[in-house]
């Protein structure tokens, strides 16, 4: 059965033709938005979207999209918003108090509050660490990377075999799994020190590394990415296989748990739920992986979307799906405790208009008392 979702009016980028796309879930896509109780965001650089799905309270699923050039990694926590897009990154803050709402529906709404500008480093994933500064990884220095006050980025970590920080993207550093506010482990598609060497390595080259020992925890990957922690699991994603798996650290080995049919990037965990990104294989860069071989044996077509697989069992039990002119996504990202979120974009008029501001009186209360010169 294919449900229709509702969405907002969407922002196009300025002078981009008007793109043809529709959207489908499966009957309990939103059920289980509640029983997880969150919302999900969803970035897709090709077409340079950030789309935040969540419940309308009247039924049914509420789709907000806003334009961000080149939307690509997510991270949002305690009513925060990290995005990671062209040569920016966006961090945005949800302006709503519990109970309020704008026009009775949206329970959340983020508005872009603070622009870092790095320049095109080709931002992967995003994260925060312990003290709140943001951490991430620039697939196109080959480094995790944090900001700089004066600079385009700090360098915070680099695999050993990269000999040195220069602008090749030689090894496509990628993933970046977070815990307790640290950089536990990322992703690679090889471990190549010349420009472009992770090309020819994209069948069985990626690798999974321990960030605080340098050590290569599981290798033999087809293009790895997202790479997340939950509960005592690695959990990663073997995008050219089509597989969503974990890793065993001890044997070094990757265990696959489920197939999903598409390029797989984004992954959130929540229980025994994983939320899975899909994109259409860019045949053209991407032909000859195994991805092409599952597809053709289960007799299937690659889709762009969410699949939400059931970890105890492997097996999908909802999904989103985008159809046309949308192909590909990078990221998702669970947003607790919203159940409707919105957000504002630069080229809308909302962000003009919107205004909020802090309680003077609740400031001044907050406040010691000033001591005379």
């Amino acid at each position: 059965m294919t449900l229709q979702a509702e969405n907002t009016p969407s922002e196009a980028a300025p002078g981009a033709p008007e793109r043809r796309v529709s959207y489908s879930i499966s009957p309990g896509f939103v059920p289980l938005l509640g029983k997880l109780d969150g919302a999900l965001a969803i970035s897709s650089y090709q077409s340079g979207t950030l789309y935040l799905l969540g419940r309308n309270p009247n039924g049914g699923l509420m789709i907000d999209e806003r334009f961000f050039q080149r939307a690509m990694g997510i991270c949002a926590d305690n009513g925060s918003l990290v995005l990671a897009t062209a040569f920016q990154i966006q961090c945005f803050e949800n302006v709503l108090e519990a109970g309020q709402f704008i026009n009775h529906v949206y329970d959340a709404c983020y508005v872009p509050r603070i622009s870092y500008t790095t320049g095109e480093l080709d931002v992967h994933d995003v994260g925060l660490l312990e003290n709140g500064e943001i951490v991430f990884v620039s697939t196109r220095y080959n480094c995790v990377a944090t900001l700089s006050r004066r600079r385009s980025f700090s360098v915070f970590w680099k695999p050993d075999f990269i000999s040195r920080i220069v602008n090749e993207d030689r090894c496509h550093l990628n993933g970046m799994a977070m815990e307790g506010g640290q950089v536990r482990y990322v992703t690679a598609v090889s471990r190549s020190d010349t420009i472009d060497g992770w090309r020819d390595r994209r069948a069985d080259g990626g690798v999974v590394i321990d960030v605080a020992t340098g050590e290569i925890v599981c290798e033999g990957l087809s293009m790895p990415h997202s790479p997340r922690i939950a509960g005592d699991k690695l959990w990663v994603l073997n995008s050219g296989t089509g597989e969503l798996g974990w890793v065993d650290r001890e044997a070094g080995r990757f265990e696959a748990v489920a197939f999903c049919p598409g390029f797989l990037r984004g992954l959130a965990i929540n229980g025994r739920y994983a939320l899975v990104g899909l994109s259409k294989p860019r045949y053209e860069r991407f032909e000859g992986l195994a991805l092409d071989e599952r597809l053709a044996r289960a007799d299937s077509e690659p889709w762009c979307g969410v699949q939400a697989i059931d970890l105890e069992t492997g097996t999908c039990v909802e999904w989103f799906r985008i159809d046309g002119a949308v192909s590909e996504i990078y990221d998702v990202a669970l947003m607790p405790g919203v159940a409707c979120p919105m957000s504002l974009g630069f080229s809308s008029a909302d962000i003009r208009t919107l205004i909020t501001y802090d309680d003077p009186s609740a400031v001044s209360a907050a406040m010691p008392p000033v001591s005379p010169n």
